[in-house]
């Protein structure tokens, strides 16, 4: 019989458990291992058949069967229905994905195991005590069959257990460096299922057979995590959305690449001269213009981010890129909260519109490329998290429209980020192009010439398998043999066909399909893992965070060193000062300069109107005696005098006067806000300030506008105090006396300084000072006598003289051989006749001192005439009129909108981080600052590093 044996050893098997203790199933622990299934397999092992004798406790022989009988039903039943619904699920799953192997557990379910637990025996023992024995035996006929069909149900899974490992085996193939000899070990013989041999296949077939499995395995199983990840995302999206509804709010982390950008970010800004040079890893994409390297970068973030162009040069600055996984597909700037979805393509225009702004903005005027650095975080699911910079690509000649020097600034760009020993070095080579016409090898080279962090990347593989006529060539590239340069890997990847507006995904299946068809796989010439920008990402990402790991320590160790040896430096120089660095510097002075702008407010109304009516006089005073009093002075009568000065008075108010007071008024606001600004401030005064101050307070007072409105209604201010001649008092009277005086003794002053620059020095001057006079003053000097006795000849002369009077003088002065034309004796005729009638009219003011009361008479029955006295005294009056007017302006309305401008500039002075460096200079802000950037690089690393540690 089939299966006697074994209907013996079951029945055996159980009456032995009846006489033994019972004791709980034991369950076994699932593995991975393979084995060909039994239901017998989780039994102990079985004795012979010949010891079967001397049992005790045989009354519970037939309760212990039945507890076994039980046991076997449910093992078949669950057998059963799980080996049926496996069969099915080969065919329908495995097209889609790869099942878990833990998925395997439901054929055995765990209630099987429990039953010991659940049931009570004891129970069932005591009702089959009476019970015939062999009535409740099973018939065996039928459990053979069962157990056939249950072996025959559990082939299917079998196989699709050992499907499943072969797929795993192929993937862990992909990184392996033994994959031919593991795949010649398999295939030297093949059999069927019933162990017939098949007829031996030729090496050849077998390794393209295997080469095309290979292929579409990897292919499938990337399909396979791109629709995970896409699944991932929008759960990833449900998530944050009812966060963002309020279910539960929490403060998110920085994410570790995140924190790491944060470190690079601020190390890019600092400067220091302590040689602690910026060694942190980052991934540095250099190669040719044109050569795709802003491409492969694009497949890498996933999104179409950068400026496009054909042919020309695009980036025209380095772009510092952070990837890092995320919910939503989103990037942003460093200096910007917005937010640009890439999934949209209008939130993708305007960020390529963005960069290319930005790098435009970034190059300086008469130059083609800048050195300095865009950030940008890019986020979404599925994304490697790695820094890459995109640098300007390398240029082998300056065409028109470049600056002369752009291709040796692109030269120190490419080489002061690769000269970094700890950056990594992605060299993007076109492959549609001749290798020889590449320049970046050489320059990749020369900075790693070992090639331990240099990953090389050959693009437009497509067309350079439909170009090139000897494909081998292409394998040489990628294995290393056909460059001088060395590498950590060599990929092969494809960009696109060249379409600008062609999407990632289409991009993704593209490359997908030429690689799955292309004969440089097939052929061996390259190998699975060689190809594809996921596969790219994947390792560089690897050897990123590889290079982070082993080199971060390293650098806070350093940063630490040169934290000590700044604290240092700023204890022995400034002892008794705090460590300000430049913000808080500027935020000091920004008060200082608020607290001098509101002392101007303080000023008193007395000070102001002294300061003034002072400086108006001065601005004016040469107008009116030039101008008004001079020529007035030579009418013959007091009523010619009285015209000629109400004309002029009028025309001087209607035209110049308003504008004058004016800036007066201006530059009096501007000179005391400058003296309060300058006046020092005791043990307390810093002139690390006195540059910012200066610049401030030039800025305000360039944005300050006068009220245009206050010169119309000063100028009938002005009007109506010049027109009135009514002097009320005595006292009144004097005082224009002595303005008069006071004027007339200053311009006799200044007559006599020209006078005497005119003629050069006198006698004593000759002789006490040894002296002499240049043959030009020595002819002004004969030119002045004649003209002094012309004058005391007629001391009532007029200011000009006549032709006649000039030819006497002329030939008196050759007669001692002195030649002179007629336009020099005019010239010191006008200072020498300046003089003579400034001197007469003070002379005269000595005479109007009395005469106040005929003044009052109206000069009636005198010959005295004080119409001068009445013109300074009306000049005078408007004088103190207007500086009240003017005063009144200033305190209520000009002082404050100065004090506005000077805010405003404090403002954005603030916002230019230019400004703040220009202004505030020197060692001591300079130690400040590298002490503040050094603790805050210091700490970000230690934060970082703890992260990284919690990581691992």
């Amino acid at each position: 019989m089939k299966f006697a044996v074994r209907k013996l050893c079951l029945l055996n098997r159980a009456v032995r458990r009846l006489t033994a203790p019972r004791a709980h199933l034991r369950r076994l622990h699932w593995t991975s291992k393979p084995q060909p299934y039994s239901t017998f397999n989780r039994l102990p092992a079985r004795p012979s058949p010949l010891q079967t004798a001397n049992y005790p406790h045989r009354t519970f022989i037939l309760a212990r069967l039945a507890t076994r009988l039980l046991k076997i039903r449910y093992l078949v039943l669950g057998s059963a229905v799980g080996g049926g619904y496996t069969a099915k699920k080969t065919y329908d799953e495995w097209k889609e994905m790869l099942p878990d192997l833990t998925a395997y557990k439901w054929i055995i379910p765990d209630f099987v195991w429990k039953l010991d637990e659940n049931i009570d025996f004891e129970k069932f023992r005591k009702i089959l005590d009476g019970v015939e024995f062999a009535k409740l035996l099973p018939d065996f006929d039928k459990v053979g069959e069962s157990l056939d069909h249950l072996k025959s149900l559990l082939t299917p899974g079998e196989s699709l257990y050992n499907e499943v490992k072969g797929v795993s085996d192929l993937l862990l193939l992909l990184d392996s460096t033994e994959n031919s000899a593991a795949m010649k070990a398999s295939d030297s013989q093949a059999f069927d299922i019933n162990g017939k041999q098949h007829k031996k296949v030729s090496d050849k077939d077998k390794a393209e057979h295997l080469q095309e499995e290979l292929l579409r395995t990897q292919l499938k199983y990337q399909r396979i995590l791109e629709r995970l990840e896409k699944e991932n995302k929008e759960l990833r999206k449900q998530v944050l959305q009812r966060d963002d509804k309020g279910i539960h709010q929490r403060k998110m982390k920085k994410s570790l690449i995140d924190l790491y950008s944060e470190v690079l970010d601020i190390l890019s800004d600092y400067d220091s001269n302590y040689n602690t040079q910026d060694h942190l890893p980052r991934v540095v994409v250099v190669g040719d213009q044109s050569a795709g390297k802003t491409s492969v970068l694009e497949m890498i973030a996933q999104a179409r981010i950068f400026p496009r162009g054909s042919g020309e040069m695009m980036t025209r600055a380095p772009v510092k890129v952070t990837l890092s996984e995320g919910p939503h597909h989103v990037a942003m700037f460093k200096d910007s909260s917005r937010e640009f979805d890439l999934t949209k393509e209008d939130d993708l225009a305007a960020l390529r519109n963005e960069i290319e702004i930005r790098m435009r903005s970034s190059v300086k005027e008469g130059q083609t490329v800048s050195p300095e650095t865009i950030s940008l975080s890019v986020k979404g699911p599925g994304l490697q998290r790695m820094v890459l910079v995109d640098l300007p690509g390398v240029i082998s000649t300056v065409t028109s429209g470049m600056a002369a020097g752009t291709k040796d600034i692109i030269f120190s760009i490419s080489k002061a980020y690769m000269q970094n020993p700890n950056a990594i070095i992605l060299c993007i080579q076109d492959g549609s192009v001749d290798a020889e016409r590449s320049i970046v090898t050489d320059l990749v080279s020369q900075m790693d010439p070992q090639g331990r962090r240099t990953i090389f990347v050959l693009t437009k593989v497509d067309l350079a398998e439909k170009n090139l006529a000897s494909p081998s060539r292409i394998q040489q590239i990628v294995e290393g043999k056909l460059f001088p340069m060395k590498a950590l890997g060599y990929f092969a990847v494809v960009t696109g066909r060249g379409n600008t507006n062609e999407g990632i995904d289409a991009i993704k299946d593209y490359e997908g399909e030429f690689f799955q068809n292309s004969k440089l796989l097939k052929t061996g010439m390259l190998k699975a893992h060689q190809v594809t920008t996921k596969n790219l990402s994947l390792a560089v990402s690897d050897c990123f965070w590889k290079m982070v790991r082993e080199s971060v320590e390293q650098q806070a160790d350093a940063f630490k060193a040169t934290r000590f040896n700044l604290e240092t430096e700023w204890k022995n120089n400034y002892p008794q000062l705090r460590e300000l660095d430049r913000n808080e510097l500027y935020e000091k002075a920004k008060n200082e300069i608020l607290d001098e702008v509101i002392s101007l407010s303080q000023v008193t109304p007395k000070h102001w109107e002294e300061i003034l009516k002072r400086k108006l006089w001065e601005r004016v005073s040469n107008h009116v005696m030039e101008n008004i009093y001079l020529p007035a002075a030579q009418s013959v009568n007091s009523g010619t005098f009285n015209t000629t000065v109400d004309i002029k008075l009028k025309q001087w108010t209607d035209k110049q006067l308003p504008h004058k007071a004016v800036e007066v008024a201006w530059e009096t606001l501007e000179d005391e806000f400058a003296r309060f600004m300058s006046e020092p401030k005791g043990k307390d005064h810093d002139n690390i300030f006195d540059k910012l101050k200066q610049a401030v307070k030039d800025e305000s007072i360039k944005r300050h506008k006068w009220n245009e409105q206050a010169e119309d209604s000063l100028r009938v201010i002005q009007h109506n105090a010049l027109e009135d001649r009514s002097i009320s008092d005595k006292q009144q009277w004097d005082a224009a006396i002595n303005f008069l005086e006071e004027t007339l003794h200053s311009r006799i002053r200044d007559t006599d300084s020209a006078i005497h620059d005119m003629v050069g020095p006198d006698w004593q001057e000759r002789w006490f000072y040894w002296k002499s006079r240049t043959p030009e003053q020595h002819v002004h000097n004969e030119t002045k006598a004649e003209l002094e006795r012309l004058i005391k000849i007629n001391e009532e002369h007029t200011a000009y003289l006549a032709n006649d009077e000039v030819t006497t003088v002329r030939k008196n002065l050759e007669a001692k051989s002195v030649n002179v034309d007629t336009i020099l004796i005019k010239d010191t005729w006008h200072q020498i006749y300046r003089r003579h009638f400034l001197k007469k009219s003070l002379n005269h003011c000595n005479l109007c001192r009395r005469g106040f009361h005929y003044y009052q008479r109206h000069f009636i029955d005198s010959e005295l005439d004080c119409n001068n006295v009445i013109l300074f005294w009306r000049i005078q009056r408007m004088l103190m009129i207007t500086a009240n007017t003017l005063r009144q302006q200033l305190t209520n309305t000009e002082v404050r909108r100065l004090e506005k401008n000077v805010k405003e500039v404090l403002e954005d002075f603030a916002e230019d981080s230019g400004k703040k460096v220009q202004l505030l200079t020197g060692r001591r802000v300079q130690l400040a600052e590298d002490l503040k950037r050094v603790r805050e690089i210091q700490e970000k690393l230690e934060v970082f590093i703890e992260a990284l540690l919690q990581e691992k």
